[in-house]
């Protein structure tokens, strides 16, 4: 998670935070139990996007620092914020190898939703541990990843023959920068000061149009609109041909959508 003037999520802005499925409440009651979350905690959001944890959070903390390398990212969380009217949210532009400058002070909570592969993650947990407070903890969630137990979306293969079609078939979830590394989050968590673990999941089935289907595609940075180019709009055409022929009726498409947690507390 390095800063750059024009980063791999750049283009998605406008669909990410539209199209991408919320985190299952379930999580934030658990936090909000776990940590007797009362209005006085401070809690770093690192990678926060456009705030998709950091505005459920911030109705449940004194303060959210929400830090992301993704200028356009960071605007769209302040709009989201304004229009909801959510406030107590300090929003940052920084990565994680540049957090220990940004002197957030000290937090009870540091979450990180699906953007801890993209880090330096054993110097980051180093980091984590002189600001998280005694009795924090390192917060992993993720939402909408693959999972062997949980049956594939019917329309995933249609999705995939237009993407390798015009990306080519290296262009993938699991390749390129922002793949999930070899070694498991649970594996580095374990060598590191917060290896006291506990993991949950919550499963429900989220339904969904042509359009917003195709609108989750330029959310990905594998997918995005950058990385299309020239040939956006034969790709969003040639999708949603591809996908209204599943559901000529117009019927939702359907996937079972996960939401997994891992919580990292020190022995």
């Amino acid at each position: 998670m390095e800063s750059s003037p024009r980063g791999p999520f750049a283009s998605t802005v406008p669909y990410y935070a539209r199209f991408r499925p919320a985190y299952d409440d379930h999580l934030f009651t658990l936090l909000g139990t776990r940590f007797a979350l009362d209005g006085t905690q401070r809690v770093l959001d690192l990678g926060a996007g456009p705030g998709t944890l950091t505005l459920p959070l911030a109705a449940r903390v004194r303060e959210v620092i929400a830090v992301d390398p993704e200028p356009d990212m960071l605007a769209e969380g302040r709009r989201l914020a304004s229009e909801a009217g959510v406030g107590g949210i300090d929003w940052r532009l920084g990565d994680s190898g540049t957090l220990l400058a940004l002197e957030v002070g000290p937090v009870l909570l540091t979450v990180m939703g699906a953007s801890f592969h993209w880090t330096d993650r054993e110097r980051l947990l180093q980091d984590l541990d002189t600001l998280i407070e005694p009795g924090g903890a390192v917060v992993l969630a993720t939402c909408g990843a693959r999972h062997e137990d949980l049956a594939l979306p019917a329309w995933l293969p249609a999705v995939e023959e237009v993407r390798n079609r015009y990306l080519g078939a290296n262009r993938r979830p699991d390749s390129g920068p922002g793949a999930y590394p070899a070694v498991r989050h649970e594996d580095v968590l374990l060598r590191s000061p917060f290896s006291r673990i506990e993991a949950v999941h919550w499963d429900r089935t989220v339904r969904r149009t042509v359009d917003e289907v195709v609108g989750l595609q330029l959310s990905f940075s594998f997918t995005s609109p950058a990385a299309l180019g020239p040939g956006l709009p034969a790709f969003e055409h040639d999708l949603r041909r591809a996908l209204t022929a599943l559901r000529p009726e117009g019927e939702l498409l359907e996937e079972r959508v996960r939401t997994d947690v891992v919580i990292a507390c020190r022995p």
